[in-house]
């Protein structure tokens, strides 16, 4: 698998790394925990854990719990950690990027690499050894797919990327069940619905900020190939069908009245920010105007939000 080459400006040129003299240890220490983006992690434990409380229909053990966390964290830590590895080369160019610690020297290639892979060795054996080993598969296929599918086969492929790309930010609901009952059904199956369908929602309204960003590196993100029009009109469809799958839920038996309230008002509420995006949209507003980044913001609530119902829902039946 080939990765597409982009030549550096002076600004951000890779291999200006930083002697051991000037790359302090704490700064250093402060390196490695960003190549792991701790505050995308914060976001998929934020659907793991949740899921352990449907599942458990109640508080799971507490000690499970914290080790699915800490396995999950470092999976997907060196998922990231290879992410910027293979990535290193668009990130010296891209504003948004310029500051990771790859671009900036504090943290050698091979140091990153080297990071990652242990990463993703010590997470796949804790979760093997301590939770159980279907979890344990599931988060390296998580890892595997972001790195290997979406990293170095679809990102500057297809505008499609973030769209199939975005499968291994839903597995960490099917891992949050499989921990507790080292199975599947059709309630992790349903969230994990509803997160590939916020996926595209939630990213494309970043990448309409930062387009030129991508543009410039050639990344092919649905913003930088099409309108905003045509951009704002697939992030009203993904939504709706978010919403309908996030509904499903009760039907089924899994969840009640509480989670129902919570995923009908959350749902509407992103909704109305979707529709008012693809309006302005349609009215050409550009610049700040356009606002894209109060849905890309509202996403992250929604996220939060509906997954706390998903854990405080088995109390209230």
């Amino acid at each position: 698998m080939c990765v597409t080459a982009v030549e550096s400006r002076p600004a951000g040129v890779i291999g200006t790394s930083q002697s051991p003299s000037h790359r302090p240890f704490g700064a250093r220490v402060k390196a490695f925990v960003a190549l792991t983006k701790p505050r995308i992690i914060e976001l998929l434990l934020i659907t793991t854990v949740p899921v352990m409380f449907l599942a458990e229909q109640g508080v799971p053990d507490l000690k499970l719990v914290l080790l699915t966390c800490v396995g999950g964290y470092l999976s997907a830590g060196g998922a990231n950690a290879l992410n910027m590895y293979i990535d290193r080369d668009i990130d010296a160019l891209m504003d948004r990027t310029s500051q990771r610690p790859l671009v900036t020297g504090m943290v050698s290639p091979a140091e990153c690499l080297a990071f990652g892979i242990t990463l993703a060795i010590v997470s796949t054996l804790l979760f093997g050894f301590t939770v159980n080993w279907l979890s344990a598969w599931l988060s390296l296929g998580a890892l595997l797919f972001y790195v290997v599918v979406y990293t170095m086969i679809l990102k500057r492929r297809t505008s499609q990327n973030i769209v199939w790309g975005g499968i291994a930010g839903c597995l960490p609901v099917l891992i949050g069940w499989s921990a507790v009952t080292n199975s599947m059904s059709w309630a992790p199956v349903i969230l994990f619905g509803v997160m590939f369908f916020w996926t595209p929602p939630h990213y494309w309204p970043l990448s309409m900020k930062v387009k030129e960003d991508y543009a410039r590196v050639g990344v092919p993100m649905l913003p930088v190939i099409a309108s905003n029009k045509v951009v704002a009109r697939q992030i009203v469809i993904y939504s709706w069908v978010m919403v309908v799958v996030s509904l499903l839920l009760t039907p089924l038996g899994y969840t009640g009245w509480f989670y129902t309230a919570v995923a009908l008002l959350a749902g509407g509420m992103w909704l109305w920010e979707a529709h008012g995006l693809q309006n302005r949209a349609k009215a050409e507003v550009t610049g700040g105007k356009l606002k894209e980044m109060r849905l890309f913001h509202w996403s992250i609530t929604y996220v939060s939000v509906l997954f706390l119902a998903v854990a405080v829902d088995p109390f209230l039946r």
